[in-house]
């Protein structure tokens, strides 16, 4: 009998493409809602995309609702502001419009808003069963608009949150919460810094890189990443150089979608250390994994020699291990990524408290060589 046994699930309805935006209002009545509220970040509120987004609802006869208390590490405050908002207006679904953390929010508004008074956000962590503990129906539908291509949480399950008491990044998951409807227009990602073009490029390169790596059984997210590392390494430069190609901005858009699709088979160091460092520092989380990126794939190096050696054929990279690192150094050259923690503001004098939040990081079961006390704090000293 074979002990190959595992779950698997892919995403949603995908409506790819420049100008599908304005199919906007006809996805939100697709996806059942009549009073949604678009929730997104502080930033982009002020910005012509989010007022267009808001010009289309109205237009199609769906009001025009805004919730833009969306912090750039969002937190339970953030929630239960969304949730007071999306309750006072009776709303019936959320338009998720933004970046990661304006898509996590706005997919747990949708989940929390209908649960039970004594039902907390922290009881439906990503813990075997605790998914079970929330009502299904009582769960609003949501549309998603990515504005940036890296997390890829336009196709998850889940949104990351972080606790403002321990400073703790804690993943909530639910089913129920993946978005009915993806709306991926290129055209709303040309407006992006080039910081954060940067930034969450590199996100959805770590993504691809680190479930490719992990050791779990999933052939088709594997796969999945693969391709999806090559969009990256094809398409960043040229988003990043050339803001307004559609072409490297699309195919950006994809390779952040398949990130997301593919890490269902794992994550890894990069993330271990990555959630804590956002949660204490306040830092960008694709930065912050972008940053990390070369340390843990040495610190992972007797694990995946050979299985980088057979990407970086398949991407066209000479030198195997050796040559998709330093592809990934030129890449963070050409980004103007920091060359290290300490860059980003990190000291040594948290180490101790970094190293047991990422042995409490979900993530760090996905990784190719298991993490220890010793090891992790020697990983976070080789990045400072």
């Amino acid at each position: 009998m074979s002990t190959l046994i595992a779950n698997w699930s892919y995403p949603t309805a995908i409506r790819f493409g420049a100008e599908r935006i304005v199919q906007l209002a006809d996805a939100c009545r697709a996806a059942g809602m009549t009073r949604p509220l678009l929730v997104t970040d502080r930033a982009l509120a002020a910005l012509p995309i989010t007022a267009r987004a808001l010009d289309i609802l109205e237009a199609g006869g769906l009001g025009r609702a805004l919730f833009s208390g969306v912090d750039p590490n969002p937190t339970e405050a953030n929630l239960a502001s969304g949730i007071a908002t999306f309750t006072a207006g009776r709303h019936d679904g959320v338009v998720a419009f933004g970046g990661g953390s304006a898509l996590d929010l706005g997919k747990l508004i949708a989940l929390m808003a209908g649960q039970r008074a004594d039902l907390s956000v922290w009881d439906l962590e990503d813990i075997g069963d605790w998914w079970t503990r929330a009502d299904a129906a009582a769960i609003a539908p949501v549309v998603a608009v990515p504005t940036t291509a890296g997390t890829g949480s336009e196709v998850g399950r889940a949104g990351v949150l972080t606790n403002s008491v321990t400073h703790r990044k804690k993943i909530i998951f639910h089913p129920g919460i993946l978005p009915r409807i993806v709306i991926a227009d290129p055209e709303l990602t040309v407006g992006m810094p080039r910081v954060i073009t940067a930034g969450t490029g590199m996100d959805a390169l770590a993504h691809c890189l680190e479930a490719y790596c992990s050791p779990h059984f999933h052939p088709m997210s594997q796969g999945i990443a693969l391709e999806g590392m090559r969009l990256v390494f094809e398409n960043l430069p040229t988003a990043y150089a050339e803001p307004g190609n559609i072409e490297a901005r699309g195919k950006m858009m994809v390779a952040a979608a398949m990130g997301a699709v593919a890490f269902q088979k794992g994550l890894g160091a990069i993330h271990a250390l990555s959630h804590p460092i956002g949660a204490v520092y306040g830092t960008h989380h694709g930065t912050t994994n972008a940053c990390v990126m070369p340390m843990v794939l040495d610190f992972n190096r007797p694990a995946i020699d050979g299985l980088l050696d057979r990407a970086a054929a398949y991407l066209g990279i000479a030198g195997g291990f050796d040559g998709i690192r330093d592809a990934i150094m030129d890449l963070r050259e050409a980004l103007s990524i920091p060359r290290t923690l300490g860059e980003m503001g990190v000291g040594a004098d948290r180490l101790d408290e970094l190293t047991e939040m990422a042995l409490e990081d979900p993530s760090c079961a996905g990784n190719p060589v298991p993490m220890t006390p010793d090891n992790t704090r020697a990983l976070f000293e080789a990045c400072l």
